[in-house]
């Protein structure tokens, strides 16, 4: 009789307790089952863990028993037998050449997308004011694309090569340019040099610091590295600003340039050939201990210096850019085209010189960045699929897979001070996540094998991701069609 009314016990709470249970589990949007977390930071890799996500935000992270047991979703992902890392950042993109061509870099927002990149740092073209609003446009949900940040316009000097800038002759230009930038509630401050004078450079550096804005930019030859880092610069563009910070006579070279003694030839020739290894890694560890991030952009450099041996008419991924931002390849194109054989040979040499101190950064403590310069002017260097060959190059150069993972998810927010919103697969962050067929840490290629991507919270699967591709083709397929029919 007890063993009779102890079973009808049993059945009592089964029935009980089972729809209770159920309504405690928490309801998420997504759960991603099964995956292998890359730990970027620690590089390691977690096995078997699930990934809760609610809205925009990471809600639960751990073993995947635990996570399936507390919680339910409308949408499973399918993580066995593949890895997770944080979403990718693209920390050097432009957008520009003229109005004509607003449409056409509009399109490209979908293709960092289908490549995993999930943020990408604008710095600025001359589309800046229609850039920001497509910022803001993104983040209310209204146009399709990864999180953009942006400079807006440029400090420039009078009448300088480069459009879309704010011109500044004085201190008091100056001074507006950074209260006109706030005012756009930009997200950094970039300088560049075509007319601005060493010394207004200087002074915006660090007026814009005074301000809260992180600056970034082009350095003018007149200046040595440590004073430009001295004055509060926040990231070097272009690593061939940082292979001159190793150059032992580079402020004596600076001088003499500024008083008119070097012609700019000259002063890039003794900069070419005055590197100096123990220079360069003090200037370098003075660089990390400041906080001085750089930005490589190898991929650019390397296209344009191997332009003789690929001429990439046959690429591609020529047919996810628009007719007229192709036409704006052409000038640095003509330009290399026109190089003696003596000029090409030093191209090749100078690339491979400035790409050799990829790891004496990384041995000083210097945080890169990857950044890949892609946009319109800068020939071939491709929107999204761009960022995976400046990991390579990382790679090729003496980064291990880990350090080059890291300046792809975890510089950009170390940079903008959002490492605990992104950077890493944890709960409270952003759902900014690229779910890969194979292990990146084992060979960064696998950056490229991408399952599905969670852009804030929204998952683009592999079929999504294919149909982004192919909606940007068919628009530029027609585009080239009406281009032909005009002809």
């Amino acid at each position: 009789m007890k063993t009779l009314l102890n079973a009808a016990l049993a059945v009592l709470t089964a029935v009980s307790f089972s729809p209770l249970q159920a309504a405690t589990r928490d309801q998420a949007d997504v759960i991603i089952r099964h995956a292998t977390i890359v730990d970027v930071e620690h590089g390691q890799l977690l096995p078997d863990q699930a990934v809760a996500t609610r809205g925009n935000r990471i809600v639960a992270v751990g073993h995947d028993a635990d996570v399936a047991r507390r919680w339910r979703a409308e949408q499973t992902v399918n993580g066995r037998n593949r890895y997770l890392i944080p979403g990718l950042w693209d920390m050097h993109v432009h957008f520009g050449g003229g109005e004509a061509l607003i449409e056409e870099n509009r399109a490209l927002l979908p293709l960092y997308v289908a490549n995993g990149v999930t943020t990408i740092r604008d710095a600025s073209g001359d589309l800046p004011l229609d850039v920001l609003n497509w910022r803001r446009e993104i983040a209310e949900g209204s146009l399709f694309g990864p999180r953009l940040l942006s400079s807006g316009p440029k400090i420039e000097g009078i009448k300088p090569v480069w459009k879309g800038t704010i011109e500044t002759g004085s201190e008091a230009d100056v001074d507006k340019a950074i209260a006109q930038l706030k005012s756009l509630d930009v997200d950094f401050v970039k300088i560049t040099d075509s007319t601005l004078t060493p010394e207004l450079f200087l002074y915006a550096v660090k007026q814009a610091r005074a301000a809260g804005l992180r600056t970034s930019g082009h350095i003018p030859l007149q200046i040595p590295m440590r004073q430009v880092v001295d004055a509060g610069l926040s990231s070097i563009e272009h690593l061939g600003y940082a292979y001159n910070a190793g150059v032992k006579d580079e402020a004596t070279i600076a001088a003499e340039f500024a008083a008119g003694r070097l012609t700019r030839e000259e002063a890039r020739a003794r900069l070419n050939t005055g590197f100096d290894r123990d220079t360069a890694m003090a200037a370098y560890r003075d660089l990390a201990q400041k906080g001085v991030f750089v930005t490589p952009t190898l991929n650019g450099s390397r296209i344009i210096a191997y332009l003789d041996q690929d001429d990439h008419k046959d690429d591609e991924y020529l047919a996810y850019i628009g007719p007229k931002l192709r036409k704006t390849y052409e000038w640095r194109v003509q330009r290399a085209a026109g190089a003696t054989p003596t000029q090409i040979e030093q191209r090749h040499a100078r690339y491979q010189r400035v790409a050799s101190i990829i790891p004496m950064l990384q041995q000083a403590g210097v945080t890169i960045m990857a950044g890949t310069d892609a946009g319109f002017l800068n020939s071939f260097n491709y929107p999204g699929v761009g960022l995976h060959d400046e990991l390579a190059l990382f790679v090729e150069l003496g980064l291990t897979p880990t350090q080059a993972l890291s300046a792809a998810t975890r510089a950009g927010p170390a940079w903008f001070g959002q490492l605990d919103q992104y950077g890493s697969i944890d709960e409270g962050k952003v759902a900014d996540l690229v779910l890969l067929e194979r292990n990146p840490l084992e060979d960064i290629e696998a950056t490229r094998a991408i399952h599905t991507v969670l852009l804030r919270g929204e998952v683009q699967d592999r079929t999504a991701l294919d149909r982004l591709l192919a909606d940007t083709r068919a628009r530029v397929a027609a585009w080239d069609a009406k281009a032909a029919e005009r002809k």
